[in-house]
């Protein structure tokens, strides 16, 4: 016989925030399903390394689920799905709910754009019989950790016939891959007294992409020749020809589960393609949603959402009024009654840094999705910062569809920071609040997820907008 509870006890369960694991409240058939979802996500992961590839990959999926391209001309009634491809680099999707637009949406925003290595205008260059790529990095990224890995070239050069040649080569195990070379440890006194920030400068983020050199003795730069003959050969292209192309290094490696217990998920642009996907999959499950559900895949946000393509511009206000413009609506209107999950990722605790954050309000790993109250660095600065009854309404949804979350900061306040696309959610005076997937790595080209968190960041969309 268990003994009685004392009075103590009971006031602390009454009373305390406690969040347990997700693998102590998943039953056997949830585990299956959050490895089953897991496969998908990691299928659509490979495939999905860029912005552009990502939106190809979701313009597909949504294809087959009925979604068709958006016309501002019709009037979209109850049930009908349609999609906005803005410039093959960001997206929206929206299915129509059956209250009227006047009431409102339910706006589903992440981006699709990792740190990377941009290839320069001008990239190819020889050195000492030795040929390679200048970069310039996208996005925040630790230098010294894009060294010495496999790296894949992905991207698009736009020729001045009109045509767009796409190019990927290093992700299938017959094809070469390109890296970014390392100074032995023997020879590296002298880099080795750098700051680790400067380990590696970014002009030494340079690519090796050959080292044959093209048999003629009447030339120079035979090596330079022989890779820019090649590429000819293959693409049809010149040198010329970079400069009107957006090409990109990325890691050459697919996802895979990591552990013994095979928990957890490492790849390339788990930021911000997990929430993405999490949303999309969520977006397409919904039925018959009383507000209309709009999601967006963002372009951009890893350089502070600036461009046609980032939410810093206008495409989804533009979206929004096209949308409600035959309803005889206006825009401003219907976004000033839409509320908005935020979807990013944050940190994880990791237990090798316990120093960085503070342990009371951080996430951690397999507790479930993220909510966060506020981003930004410092003094708040950068966040829109979600008002506590919003938060409250999101609490409800979640505990009433029994997913498994928790909240959590990126890191100490005075330790640095990080903003996401809330504040531009806000800006268009939308109801916003903050959530995503834990990590670990994040901005590293090997990133790493817990199976179960992703797969409740999905049954979190999937419960708001259900609603």
């Amino acid at each position: 016989m268990s003994e009685e509870k004392t009075r103590g006890e009971l006031l602390k369960k009454e009373l305390f925030l406690e969040r347990k694991h997700a693998g102590e409240q998943f039953s056997g058939k949830q585990m299956e399903l959050a490895d089953q979802f897991c496969e998908d996500y990691k299928t659509f992961l490979d495939e999905s390394k860029t912005e552009r590839e990502a939106v190809a990959s979701a313009v597909a999926i949504l294809e087959k689920e009925g979604y068709t391209p958006f016309d501002p001309s019709r009037k979209y009634e109850a049930g009908e799905k349609l999609y906005y491809n803005n410039r093959g680099k960001a997206l929206i999707f929206a299915t129509m709910g059956r209250k009227p637009l006047a009431e409102g949406v339910k706006i589903l925003v992440s981006h699709i754009d990792s740190p990377r290595l941009d290839l320069k205008p001008n990239p190819l260059y020889e050195d000492k019989e030795i040929a390679l790529f200048k970069t310039h990095y996208y996005g925040g990224i630790k230098k010294y950790q894009w060294t010495a890995i496999p790296l894949a070239l992905h991207g698009v050069i736009a020729l001045k016939n009109g045509e767009t040649i796409t190019v990927k080569i290093g992700d299938n195990e017959e094809e070469p891959v390109f890296c970014v070379t390392d100074l032995l440890p023997h020879l590296s006194k002298d880099q080795n007294s750098r700051p680790l920030k400067d380990g590696i400068k970014g002009e030494e983020l340079n690519v090796l992409v050959g080292s044959l050199p093209f048999k003629d003795d009447k030339v120079s730069q035979k090596v330079k020749l022989n890779i820019l003959n090649l590429l000819h050969e293959k693409y049809g292209i010149v040198e010329e020809d970079f400069l009107s192309a957006d090409l990109t290094m990325v890691p050459a490696f697919r996802a895979r589960d990591i552990g013994f217990d095979r928990s957890m998920i490492g790849a390339y642009g788990h930021d911000d393609k997990v929430c993405a996907y999490t949303s999309m999959r969520a977006a397409l499950e919904v039925q018959d949603p009383a507000y209309t559900v709009v999601t967006v895949f963002a372009d951009r946000e890893e350089i502070g959402s600036m461009g046609n393509t980032g939410l810093n511009s206008d495409f989804v206000r533009f979206f929004i009024e096209d949308l409600a413009a035959p309803h005889g609506i206006a825009g401003r209107t219907v976004l000033s009654r839409s509320k908005c999950l935020s979807a990013d990722v944050n940190a994880a605790f990791d237990p090798t840094f316990p120093d960085a954050v503070e342990k009371n309000n951080i996430a951690y790993m397999n507790h479930g999705v993220v909510i966060t109250k506020y981003t930004g660095a410092g003094g708040k600065s950068g966040t829109s910062e979600a008002p506590a009854e919003f938060m409250a309404e999101v609490r409800k949804a979640l505990d009433d569809a029994g997913v498994v979350w928790q909240t959590g900061e990126l890191g100490k306040v005075d330790q640095g920071g990080g903003g996401t696309v809330a504040q531009y959610v806000a800006h268009m005076n939308v109801e916003v609040v903050d959530v995503g997937v834990p990590m670990l790595s994040m901005h590293a080209p090997f990133e790493l997820v817990a199976k179960t968190d992703v797969y409740e960041t999905y049954r979190a969309f999937l419960a708001y907008i259900s609603l």
